[in-house]
């Protein structure tokens, strides 16, 4: 039960509400309990008529009176049911609503590498199915355990009031109820933790499935995935067989106990009526409504003791995440104001999760409002360097300033609202076009989102669909070529006007025309900001106020376009061979 005490403090912010839920149960269940002495008391009236000792006037009254009491209890126990169930399965859902979103937020806060080390199927089971049985737990588990134990304690005074002696014979079967519960409440607890995780693999290889279909139907191997996703599925069906096999020994072993305590009642009772122990038939019968009362209520331990392990199984999971630190972490509270200056002293970087070195040794100055260039072959560190100025990692050694400042002591949300960032692989939300370019400012007029298009160079393409900027995007932008996905994302980065804007060889899937077009009007755009552009191409670097080339990690040429074509180097290598090629 360790993991579950951290849905106290829900407990203890909806306490109101479940206070009043227990109020309403107990009521509830003192109506209910009317009953079984109401009837004991009308057969004690029909045996006295039989008997002769009441007048049939009499039995009239006492058995009209006793049907109307009972209707009216079953009346009030109906309300109170309903009010019950209310109160308390209200809470369930406002427990629920809370857990997701703090798992959601906690997974904001979660560094870059969180998320390369962990699959996406498994995040989302985690906020879904776990949280699912978290909620059975907070919900039906508590209501009927608060039922349960009201019951039980009212109609064991109401019996030890009728018969001490049978209500202790009436309820030996429950120590090894108990017993039994313990057994099988540690086997359950086990095999919920193995369904949990193998739901988790499961949704990971159906979301992979679903993101790379296009591949899949490409090579054709639907059969080799749909061959893969049945294994799965009969594994998850085995394990969850092996869960239900032992829920499904709780109910016959409850009907077989709340029937032992039938014939027990029956028989000892019956012994005790004609030994004169007990004065009246009725309280036999009302002795049967009792256990017969009981039988749900006893049912329900083996379920409910089912679900709070299955609750705490899951809970753990999602303790495990919401016990993770994030390994960026915001150091300051203070807003900070950015110019845009960027210097990188001797930095050096190596990627936690494959230990490969990006960078070794790095150091160039970018003063505010100037362009640097970025060029070399893959893998050399390109795009490392960006996701270190926008602090998606922490540098191993060296200094990254910000403005002369640490980027360490800069408010990280002060910094990363200051630059438009275009990745090489460009994301766009399931969304309308223009939802995805006011992703980069929410509040943007409908002519500032054509403005930043115009400037992206599509918005002709944009027109062209049917309907323009309100055209729903599929999954990470699927109905765009890969060209216009890239074209979005900058009408995107540049309608935030940020400070510093970092363009990730975001030109690739464009023809050197369109490219030409685009880079002018970010010239435009970009004169007063600070930018950094990583590219392949020597055309969308050569207008830099400072380029460098990376190899292996490790600067290897820096200057402006003049001065590194004079010398000689990879530079002029990759300018000739693009020359050449476009010529051609």
């Amino acid at each position: 039960m360790k993991a579950l005490k951290h849905l106290n403090k829900y407990f203890y912010k909806y306490r109101s509400r479940l206070i009043i839920g227990v109020i309403i149960t107990i009521v509830s269940k003192i109506f209910a309990l009317f009953t079984p002495r109401l009837v004991g008391a009308s057969i004690n009236v029909v045996t006295n008529r039989l008997d002769g000792k009441i007048t049939q006037e009499v039995f009239k009254t006492e058995i009209l009176t006793n049907v109307m009491f009972i209707v009216g209890a079953a009346i009030v126990t109906g309300i109170f049911t309903f009010l019950m169930r209310q109160t308390i399965i209200n809470v369930s859902r406002y427990i629920e609503f809370d857990l997701k979103n703090e798992i959601y937020k906690h997974y904001q806060i979660l560094s870059l590498n969180f998320y390369k080390t962990n699959r996406t199927g498994d995040l989302m089971n985690r906020i879904s199915e776990d949280v699912g049985k978290v909620r059975m737990y907070v919900g039906p588990a508590l209501m009927y355990t608060i039922n349960t134990i009201t019951l039980f304690a009212v109609a064991l005074i109401y019996m030890i009031d009728r018969s001490p002696s049978l209500t202790l014979y009436t309820l030996l079967p429950l120590p090894v109820l108990s017993i039994a519960i313990y057994k099988l409440s540690r086997l359950i607890n086990k095999r919920s933790t193995i369904v949990q995780q193998s739901l988790s693999t499961l949704s990971t290889y159906s979301q992979e499935t679903f993101s790379g279909v296009s591949v899949i139907k490409s090579y054709g191997i639907e059969s080799v995935t749909n061959a893969a996703f049945e294994k799965l599925s009969i594994e998850n069906r085995q394990k969850q067989i092996n869960l239900a096999k032992v829920q499904a020994l709780f109910f016959p072993m409850m009907i077989l106990l709340i029937g032992i305590s039938n014939l027990i009642v029956i028989y000892i009772g019956g012994m005790q009526y004609m030994n004169g122990k007990i004065e009246n038939i009725g309280t036999i019968a009302e002795f049967i409504i009792y256990v017969n009362m009981l039988t749900w209520p006893v049912a329900t331990v083996g379920w409910v003791t089912s679900l709070v392990q299955q609750a705490e199984a899951s809970q753990e999971r999602i303790n495990e995440f919401l016990k993770t630190e994030p390994e960026i972490k915001n150091t300051t509270e203070a807003h900070t104001p950015i110019n845009g200056s960027i210097a990188f002293k001797n930095v050096s970087f190596t990627y936690p999760d494959t230990n490969i070195k990006a960078l070794k040794d790095v150091s160039f100055t970018l003063e505010s409002g100037k362009t640097l260039a970025i060029l070399g072959k893959t893998g050399s560190g390109k795009s490392t360097i960006l996701d270190l100025i926008g602090r998606l990692y922490d540098i191993d050694s060296g200094t990254l300033l910000i403005d002369q400042t640490d980027i360490s002591q800069l408010n990280l949300y002060s910094l990363r609202e200051s630059i438009g960032y275009v990745p090489q692989d460009a994301f766009l939300f399931s969304d309308t076009i223009k939802n995805n370019i006011k992703f980069g400012k929410k509040e943007a007029t409908e002519d500032e989102v054509i403005e930043a298009a115009k400037n992206a160079k599509v918005h002709k393409n944009i027109i062209g669909f049917s309907n323009g900027y309100d055209t729903i995007l599929g999954e990470r932008g699927i109905t765009l070529s890969g060209g216009q996905k890239q074209r979005v994302s900058i009408a995107r980065a540049i309608i935030k006007k940020p400070e510093i804007l970092l363009f990730d060889d975001c030109l690739s899937a464009v023809d050197t025309e369109t490219e030409e077009k685009i880079l002018k009007n970010l010239k435009k755009l970009t004169k007063d900001k600070t930018t950094i552009i990583v590219s392949h191409r020597v055309s969308s670097a050569k207008n830099a106020d400072h380029i460098i080339v990376l190899e292996d990690g490790k600067i290897i040429e820096s200057g402006n376009h003049k001065s590194l074509i004079n010398e000689g180097g990879y530079y002029k290598e990759l300018y000739t061979k693009q020359r050449s090629e476009k010529e051609m």
